[in-house]
């Protein structure tokens, strides 16, 4: 474990040493417009899929206590994106960064292990993750349904551009104004 502040640009550093070519990230710096002096930095990473967990464990040994802030997804067409968003440095002036790390998941292999024995915290993320986009979290420690109801069949994904059945399920005000 790290006591010492690390720098964006350092944990960039440490994570391309230790991944290699499984590992790729830009940092992007926001200025302050009148007295442009940079207020916040933030690191796109991407990890492959097989050093996902890996990757949030490094993270974890640089940083003790990353703060994690939400996970989001996307449907890009042949692969889900996922990306864990991260606050590190939380609570110190002009310390603090944003660390986005994405990993692409094919949709014939839409598996991910879970993060929640690292960061307890990411549960609900990871719940919705499953839910919306169909994503299967392996070693989940509770894998329920959170915020669909029952009457959304399984295999019914709101978020997936592919997701079919859904349309049947949702009311479409403007035609009910027509009768």
């Amino acid at each position: 474990m790290t006591t010492v502040k690390l720098k964006p640009e350092q944990v960039v550093n440490a994570f391309e040493k230790k991944f290699g070519e499984k590992f790729s990230a830009r940092i992007e710096t926001r200025k302050h417009k009148a007295k442009k002096t940079v207020i916040l930095k933030r690191v796109w990473a991407e990890i492959d899929k097989s050093q996902f967990k890996k990757a949030v464990e490094f993270l974890c040994e640089l940083y003790p206590m990353p703060h994690f802030s939400v996970a989001s997804g996307y449907d890009m067409g042949e692969t889900i994106e996922l990306i864990y968003h991260f606050a590190i440095g939380f609570g110190g002036k002009l310390d603090e960064f944003i660390f986005s790390l994405k990993v692409v998941l094919p949709k014939n292999d839409l598996v991910l292990e879970s993060i929640t024995d690292l960061i307890p915290g990411a549960l609900i993320s990871e719940r919705e993750l499953q839910e919306m986009l169909g994503v299967k979290i392996k070693g989940i420690p509770d894998s329920r349904r959170l915020f669909l109801p029952k009457e959304i069949p399984k295999g019914v994904y709101p978020w997936r551009r592919d997701s079919k059945g859904l349309q049947k399920l949702v009311r479409n005000l403007n035609e009910a104004d027509k009768k």
